[in-house]
């Protein structure tokens, strides 16, 4: 009988000629991917969180100078003239210019600066008997009411705010 050959286990080196090496390549792109996709999204997310950390600063800084310009009309020396026409007791148009200088505005509103930023009065006359909660300190007499406009920048953000203070 012939002699039975032993046969040998086909080599599959030779065959595979640089697969794995392929694969390798592509695992090694797609963990690139995945990282320049993840730094992205947190650089996104920095810039998001900035963004808010510049637009409370500009509110706190508008919240402090209306807070300044109550405490100037809470004064007992401050007087200051109503606003007429009508049309200078609107809101104060500039305060949200991109221009607001310390001084006269537009409509009326003398600016104040602050540490902070500006602070604007208007005298809006007498309250009416049933508009506002009077003071129990003004007794009989009507209080008058002053609108007072913060304006906060910080940044390239700028933040306005508004009180309406009653005096007696």
């Amino acid at each position: 009988m012939a002699a039975l050959r032993r046969r040998q286990p086909p080599c599959f080196s030779h065959r595979q000629k640089g697969v794995v090496l392929i694969v390798a390549l592509i695992f090694l792109l797609l963990v690139t991917l995945i990282g320049v996709s993840s730094m992205q999204n947190a650089t996104m997310q920095e810039k998001m969180a900035g963004s808010v950390s510049i637009k409370n600063e500009s509110f706190q800084a508008a919240e402090a100078s209306l807070r300044v310009g109550e405490n100037a009309v809470a004064a007992t020396a401050y007087v200051l003239a109503k606003c007429t026409p009508a049309a200078n007791c609107l809101p104060p148009p500039d305060s949200t210019s991109a221009a607001l200088a310390v001084g006269g505005g537009t409509n009326g509103v003398i600016w104040v600066a602050t540490p902070y930023g500006f602070y604007g009065v208007q005298n809006l006359g007498p309250a009416q008997a049933t508009a506002v909660n009077t003071p129990t300190s003004c007794g009989s007499t009507l209080p008058t009411l002053y609108r007072i406009t913060g304006v906060g920048v910080y940044g390239a953000s700028r933040s306005v705010v508004e009180s309406i203070y009653a005096k007696c």
